[in-house]
């Protein structure tokens, strides 16, 4: 009976360290999607600050200013 009452225990110990290991797992994966929805929204916004910028450089193209340009190289 005590064998019985061993692995008895020994399956309770099992069960209660694969509960904690898979809490543990679920919490993981609950951060990374969390990390991963910020990122996708930090890159969403960097995408339409780029497409703005780039409609804004369209929109008015920068003239070459023979003055504001630097001396050419003496060779």
């Amino acid at each position: 009976m005590a064998d019985l009452e061993q692995r008895l225990i020994d399956l309770e110990t099992r069960l209660a360290f694969q509960e904690q290991a898979l809490q543990e797992l679920s919490d993981a994966l609950a951060a990374a999607r969390d990390s991963e929805s910020r990122n996708a929204l930090l890159l969403h916004r960097a995408l339409e600050d780029l497409r703005q910028l780039r409609s804004a450089l369209a929109a008015t193209p920068i003239t070459g200013d023979a003055a504001s340009e630097p001396p050419p190289p003496h060779y």
